[in-house]
């Protein structure tokens, strides 16, 4: 398969939901390699079901392809293994433990592979996110907000992720804290790693993305390369206008 036209992940027809009530209906997307998708849509518009459905927390119904091999079926664990890593919305850090210890659990997946050197990727993180190294000991529970954003990414890196899924990563944190979060989802473009990006702040995902999906009522409204998005006059007045003037 010629990997410059395949996809890194495909998603066909999902359906998927919580017991009977169905979220998203026939939801399609795909993400190419090395590429920034966005999702962006109102609250209760499915972003989250997307994001847990693909990771194999909640079934779902469809074709869900990465890297060229079908994952319908594949359990949570076999999806990390495969290379795919979510930083959920709580963060859902162990607070009583060292941020390095966080990190080094982070690393399960390298470590079942055989990869000798997994804990190399400590030095990668901590030349990421300066200020874990520094707080390497402390308890994870003590950190700031956008510290502890920082450390559940760090944590999902330490997997070395082929696709790594934010969802929500700038809720709750400083306007400061947040230029830093979008920087940092720069600089991981340029390494190479695919990231899907769920994001209330529609303007700064947009402008960190390659191509933009519109998720309303658990279906795409709208999609396109992120820069026309952006132009859309949909977009601006439902999501980018709204936004800026609550800013």
């Amino acid at each position: 398969m010629n990997e410059m036209t395949t996809p890194l992940l495909q998603v066909e027809n999902l359906r998927s939901g919580y017991g009977r009530a169905e979220v998203l209906h026939g939801l399609s997307l795909k993400a190419d390699q090395g590429s920034v998708i966005t999702v962006i849509g109102p609250n209760g518009a499915g972003k989250s079901t997307l994001l847990n459905t693909l990771m194999g927390i909640l079934p779902g119904q469809g074709t869900i392809r990465f890297d060229g091999e079908d994952m319908t079926r594949l359990t949570l664990e076999e999806r990390v293994m495969c290379g795919i890593s979510l930083v959920p919305e709580k963060r859902e850090l162990f607070s009583s433990m060292p941020v390095e210890d966080n990190l080094v659990l982070g690393g399960y997946r390298q470590k079942r592979l055989g990869n000798a050197r997994w804990r190399d990727k400590l030095d990668e993180v901590y030349t990421l996110f300066p200020r874990l190294q520094e707080r390497r000991s402390q308890l994870a529970g003590t950190l700031s907000g956008g510290e502890r954003q920082m450390l559940a990414v760090g944590r999902a890196l330490m997997a070395g992720p082929k696709l790594l899924m934010l969802d929500e990563p700038s809720l709750g944190l400083a306007p400061l804290i947040v230029r830093e979060i979008f920087a940092i989802i720069e600089t991981l473009r340029q390494t190479g790693v695919t990231i899907v990006l769920i994001e209330q702040n529609a303007r700064a995902a947009l402008a960190v993305a390659d191509h933009g999906y519109v998720l309303e009522m658990g279906e795409i409204a709208l999609q396109g390369p992120a820069a026309a998005l952006a132009q859309d006059a949909r977009v601006i007045d439902t999501y980018l206008g709204a936004a800026k003037q609550k800013a």
